[in-house]
């Protein structure tokens, strides 16, 4: 009888240390709710939630900020009016979430100045565990503008975004749809004519003929250069360079050039003395100039005179050849006047 009664207690005891463990579990799920001071968030998601479960956290660039407290159908949430049609908007995900004030800080801005800003929401992954949680972001807000929706949120909206998987699919399956709508049958068909016309040029057209007029360039090439002996010529520009260098080396070369090293600097100390010999030369040309009218100032008077009495012996010779025998026997001239006096 004690061994059935150790056995239902020992079974009793695992099931209140499971019960116990589970209110442990759901106490510790619960302690990280946010109080009264939180604020209550929603935001809408086109995509599929699978992985994201009440409770869920909400990071900000990592940061736990908050939880999701609510996951509902935007249908079943939202009343639709009567004259609207059921549009995208019905079919999202409406997602309800709190944000510990104290975890965000108080210089933080207003949520109208945050989602003008580029706030915006996504839903993450927590990598190969499938758990997803809500992600809080600033972003291009031009990029990814508000979608509108029909009704009147009960809570302040953050706008959402697709996620990076959402994105990845969405390219994905454009590009899909890009490699659908393209004509294949028509690209084959040209690729096929391409292939026949790049068989042909290659077997009779002119890129053969070309191939072979290359071939027999290159035989003609190698043809001379055997026949042009250039390992010879390569000894002899060797040679050459040799008897290049050992002239270069030599003793005449070096004499050559300390005597060139030698004119150059008597070169240098005439073309030092050239500005004193110039400035000789123009006070000779300025000494010169000043004789020369000196002279032409002295001359001007003896010309004169000179001219004088070259008119007077013209006169004379003149009165000579009229009558000479007057300048012979002739009385002498009458005394001046007073006038020729003067």
């Amino acid at each position: 009888m004690a061994a059935p009664r150790t056995l239902y207690a020992r079974v009793g005891a695992l099931i209140l240390i499971g019960a116990a463990l589970a209110v442990g579990f759901v106490l510790f799920l619960t302690s990280a709710r946010l109080g009264e001071g939180a604020t209550v968030l929603e935001t809408y998601l086109s995509e599929s939630v699978t992985g994201l479960d009440v409770g869920a956290a909400v990071r900000f660039r990592g940061v736990a900020v908050g939880r999701v407290t609510a996951l509902r159908l935007a249908a079943a949430e939202y009343e639709r009016p009567a004259e609207s049609s059921f549009n995208a908007a019905f079919r999202r995900v409406v997602v309800r979430f709190a944000i510990d004030p104290t975890a965000v800080g108080q210089s933080a801005p207003s949520l109208e100045e945050a989602v003008r800003l580029g706030l915006r929401v996504r839903l993450a992954s927590q990598g190969i565990t499938g758990v997803n949680y809500i992600e809080m972001d600033f972003v291009d807000p031009a990029r990814f503008p508000p979608n509108p929706f029909p009704w009147t949120p009960k809570n302040p909206v953050v706008p959402a975004m697709p996620s990076t998987v959402a994105q990845v699919q969405s390219a994905a399956e454009q590009i899909l749809t890009r490699i659908e709508q393209a004509p294949i049958d028509n690209i084959l068909r040209d690729a096929g004519a391409i292939t026949s016309s790049v068989r042909a040029q290659l077997t009779d057209g002119d890129l053969a003929q070309t191939l072979h007029e290359v071939l027999a360039t290159m035989k003609t090439l190698r043809d001379t250069i055997v026949a042009a002996d250039l390992p010879g010529a390569v000894a002899d520009l060797r040679g050459v360079a040799t008897d290049t260098r050992a002239l270069i080396g030599g003793a005449e070369v070096r004499a050559t050039l300390a005597n060139t090293a030698a004119a150059a600097a008597d070169l240098r100390q005439a073309i030092a003395r050239l500005p004193a010999a110039i400035a000789g030369v123009e006070q000779a040309v300025r000494t010169i100039r000043s004789t020369a009218s000196d002279t032409q100032a002295d001359i001007g008077p003896v010309l004169r005179e000179l001219r004088a009495t070259v008119s007077n012996l013209r006169d004379t010779t003149e009165q000579i050849r009229r009558a000479p025998s007057q300048a012979i026997w002739g009385a002498p001239p009458p005394p001046p006047t007073n006038r020729d006096r003067r």
